[in-house]
């Protein structure tokens, strides 16, 4: 079955269910938009030739987002154990996706930060899954695009999503703790 095909068995314009489906709805249709997206995103990473996972995506996302983090911070925006958050750019690192910095003002404080191969890096998995997911939404009916932008909008910002356009355009946004991370 196509994903029109798929689409329209999901989301027929008679269902009743679309404007007052439970919160148990809304998660289960949530689930499988995310597995769509992960299927997206899973695609855009393996296009690139680079031997990165998607959890080692998901750390060079967070670092053109947010711009130099420490470990723990970046742990904590990962919701992972620190040693995790540590091992994780320790590949990086070794890949030269990933540099550390010791801070001038307390030597004690080591950030991570993109190196320019992780930005290129980042750059082309996004324009590859703006690609792909460009041709998902021309699939979708014109009149549903507006419902659809105000609630993935709604989404991410109760998710804490810092937008693409303020980190992916390199405009300054603010750190974790409310310093200008670039």
């Amino acid at each position: 079955m196509t994903i029109i095909g798929i689409y329209n068995e999901l989301m027929p314009d008679s269902d009743p269910q679309v404007d007052s489906g439970t919160d148990d709805d809304l998660v289960n249709a949530v689930l499988r938009s995310s597995r769509a997206l992960v299927a997206v995103a899973a695609r855009s990473l393996g296009a690139v030739d680079e031997d990165v996972t998607l959890a080692q995506y998901r750390v060079l996302v967070e670092l053109a987002a947010r711009g130099p983090q420490s470990v723990a911070d970046l742990a904590s925006i990962l919701g992972v154990g620190p040693s995790t958050a540590t091992r994780m750019c320790d590949r990086l690192v070794r890949k030269g996706l990933v540099s550390r910095r010791r801070s001038s003002v307390d030597r004690r404080l080591v950030k991570v930060s993109l190196a320019r191969p992780g930005s290129e890096l980042v750059d082309q998995v996004t324009f590859r899954r703006r690609e792909e997911l460009a041709l998902i939404l021309s699939r979708m009916p014109a009149d549903h695009k507006p419902q659809v932008l105000r609630a993935l909008k709604a989404f991410s910002a109760a998710a804490g999503e810092v937008p693409e356009q303020e980190w992916s355009l390199g405009w300054r946004v603010e750190g974790p703790l409310g310093e200008a991370a670039r």
